[in-house]
């Protein structure tokens, strides 16, 4: 499903010249779930942007179902995201103006869904992330648990083959990490292959692969049995 190949990312300013990420290659298959993890600054959330075309690389090649997307334009990138990605980030980034409902619905409309299709698949998302009791409520009315849910149940409305989770617990306590762990499991179980951004050695356990990054590099790969 992805593919890098000497993966390069390059900050400049007038004064200074940042790598971010130094020639990194590795391969994820459809259906695996891998974690990505290293220290503050070590080039995890920008590989991630990359992979969720985000933003394009400096250098090297991406492969995305097979074609390769390292220069697309941003138009291109939006085209393939919307219809193949779902993103689960550390702040949520729900719209706070808008229903739990209305949020999870965002994803269908730009895709151009009829309304009857966008309520039967809402329904059923908030069913199976167990907030549909509260599709009525605003984002600031719910626990850091019941906001990630309905994160997670938008970044799935629209059936996406992959999953980006930046930090996806890094707000949340415990019990309500260890939910929002096990739904992507279950996800993952059911086909969805998914790559989280984590220092949480706890959440990074869920995964079958751990991929380490250091100073921009891939400096591990433990594969677990």
């Amino acid at each position: 499903m992805i593919k890098t190949v000497n993966l390069t990312k390059i900050f400049r300013t007038d004064e200074v010249e940042t790598t971010a990420l130094n020639e990194v290659s590795f391969e994820v298959s459809k259906g695996e779930f891998v974690a990505i993890m290293g220290p503050s600054g070590c080039g995890k959330s920008t590989l991630l942007n990359i992979l969720g075309l985000l933003d394009n690389p400096s250098g090297g090649e991406y492969f995305f179902l097979d074609k390769e997307v390292a220069g697309f334009s941003e138009r291109q990138r939006a085209n393939l995201r919307k219809q193949n990605i779902g993103f689960v980030f550390q702040n949520f980034n729900l719209i706070d103006e808008l229903t739990v409902f209305e949020n999870v619905e965002l994803p269908l409309i730009y895709l151009g869904k009829s309304s009857a299709e966008r309520k039967k698949r809402v329904e059923e998302v908030l069913e199976q992330m167990q907030i549909v009791h509260r599709k009525k409520h605003f984002p600031l009315q719910l626990s850091g648990g019941q906001q990630q849910r309905v994160a997670v149940a938008r970044a799935v409305i629209a059936n996406p083959s992959l999953i980006l989770a930046d930090e996806p617990t890094g707000n949340l306590d415990s019990s309500h990490g260890e939910e929002v762990m096990n739904l992507l499991t279950d996800l993952n179980t059911n086909g969805t292959t998914i790559i989280m951004v984590t220092h949480s050695q706890r959440d990074a356990g869920y995964s079958r692969r751990i991929i380490q990054l250091f100073d921009g590099q891939l400096i591990t790969e433990n594969i677990k049995a």
